[in-house]
């Protein structure tokens, strides 16, 4: 990929957007590091619906790591996948409060470290809680990195790593925001506005109908359509509880 066509995209973007921030919302690096859990297949306006009442309750890394997982699982369940995404964010604070000492590592390598925590989970937090640059590559970020021509592959990591190569790490995080926030106005999945799109005189597909990786792409999305169909979860049962004990 030449750095000129992903500067100039960044560029264009941010004039249309204007500086974007993370639309999750938070108040400590670790509770981002939740919702950005919980966002996994997921939007962003559910997460934010479920958090505030989750953070009241469990504000903290040693509140997790003490909490029961099937309150916890109550709590999350709207989010989708809840009983994967309890064992992570449970795991994860255990870590956090038995291994960092109740600190939050504020390193990729200290992230990762971290149970059910990947490179896109990792950069969100970096980039958005902890001021340090950070790609994070999720499914808008990949298609039109495809799309558009920024990068040859259709593996996030790949991808992070093609872009991060060409532009300043003061502009990853930023960079992904209006990528993510392109996709969802002017370019959603089977739903491209290309005629009124900003980024026609520069984009790929645009020119040529054509986008680099898109075959691996589709097929990704349909064993992830495929996989989520299968994983259909049901409601859990709520427990009776006294006046005292805690609601679900």
């Amino acid at each position: 990929m030449e750095s000129a066509l992903a500067k100039q995209v960044y560029d264009k973007l941010l004039s249309v957007y204007g500086p974007q921030k993370c639309f999750l919302e938070h108040m400590t690096p670790f509770q981002l590091l939740v919702a950005t859990i919980l966002s996994a297949q997921c939007t962003d306006k559910r997460v934010n619906m479920v958090t505030r009442d989750l953070f009241k309750r469990w504000p903290d890394a040693e509140a997790f790591a003490n909490c029961g997982r099937e309150e916890l699982e109550q709590a999350i369940f709207t989010c989708g996948f809840y009983r994967a995404k309890a064992d992570h964010i449970l795991k994860a604070a255990k870590a956090i409060v038995e291994q960092f000492h109740g600190e939050l590592p504020d390193t990729m390598e200290g992230l990762l470290k971290l149970p059910g925590v990947g490179r896109k989970t990792a950069n969100v937090v970096l980039g958005d809680a902890l001021d340090k640059p950070g790609f994070p590559v999720d499914t808008h970020v990949r298609r039109l990195s495809a799309l558009i021509g920024l990068s040859g592959s259709s593996d996030p990591e790949v991808i992070e790593s093609d872009i991060c190569a060409v532009m300043p790490p003061e502009t990853w995080a930023q960079f992904s925001h209006l990528l993510i926030v392109h996709g969802r106005t002017r370019c959603p999945a089977n739903r491209p506005d290309c005629p009124r799109c900003e980024l026609k005189k520069l984009c790929r597909h645009t020119k040529t109908g054509k986008s680099v990786g898109k075959k691996a792409s589709a097929s990704k999305k349909t064993v992830k359509a495929s996989a989520k169909k299968a994983a259909s979860p049901a409601r859990p049962a709520k427990k009776s509880t006294s006046k005292s004990g805690r609601e679900s």
